[in-house]
């Protein structure tokens, strides 16, 4: 693998290259090229702000940030991004990693699909977020210059269909943890393949929640009940789901 792209150094500690080896023998080359593109458009970011950051803590973020879609959480209730951030944690604990750092990487991995928060973080955590959305949405696409993208498709090539590949990858992964998807835009995918997935409407949650049931075991007149909230099934699992309080 090339150790620097358009001025970016891909890391080679002995850490950094387990890391290459474990997240290469998990993931799909769809999913293995796209976390190395996310890590290299997080470090031109981080460049171009003038940002001080760890290379290596972002590199491990960056390759655990989509770990969580692989096949080996296909029983996974939790969200995907928490897998993620898990299996990075749990992988960097039996190298010694520092808690702290530890820490970081766990954050930048969960919050990457969380947009408005990160980038009150540390600067690994915001740089994972910003090289994910570049990479799957093109955000920030024309803060980089055509010479940096270039030498970066070419370093770790695109897929012509990325798109659709990427967005049924996520449907794949979240399709049998709907409830996971509450509170993300991660429910936009289930929405896109499948037309009978219904949102969850969090107003009538509210509305019609134990709160408003207290009187005669009833909603008051005129709020929602239940039926018809997004939620699946006979709705137990709703409460836990929406987290009360």
């Amino acid at each position: 693998m090339l150790k620097e792209i358009s001025g970016v150094r891909i890391p080679d500690s002995k850490i950094a290259r387990e890391v290459t080896e474990l997240i290469r023998d998990t993931e799909s080359d769809l999913l293995f090229h796209h976390s190395l593109r996310v890590y290299c458009w997080g470090a031109l970011t981080g460049n171009r702000m003038g940002s001080t950051f760890d290379p290596e803590l972002l590199y491990a973020a960056c390759m655990f940030h989509d770990v969580g879609l692989t096949p080996r959480y296909k029983d996974s209730q939790l969200r995907f991004e928490v897998d993620g951030a898990n299996a990075a944690r749990d992988f960097l604990r039996g190298h010694g990693i520092a808690e702290r750092d530890i820490e970081t990487v766990w954050n930048a991995v969960a919050l990457h699909t969380t947009p408005g928060i990160p980038q009150f973080m540390r600067p690994e955590i915001a740089l994972v977020q910003a090289g994910a959305a570049m990479d799957v949405a093109g955000l920030g696409y024309d803060e980089f210059p055509d010479a940096q993208r270039e030498a970066v498709i070419a370093a770790f090539p695109r897929e012509t269909d990325f798109s659709h590949e990427i967005i049924d990858a996520f449907y794949q992964s979240m399709k049998h943890r709907p409830d996971s998807t509450l509170g993300t835009f991660n429910d936009d995918f289930l929405a896109f393949k499948d037309p009978h997935f219904q949102r969850v409407d969090m107003c009538t949650v509210i509305l019609a929640s134990s709160w408003n049931s207290r009187n005669n075991g009833s909603a008051p007149a005129g709020h929602a009940s239940t039926a018809g909230h997004g939620c699946h099934g006979d709705h137990s699992h709703c409460d836990a789901g929406h987290g009360k309080g």
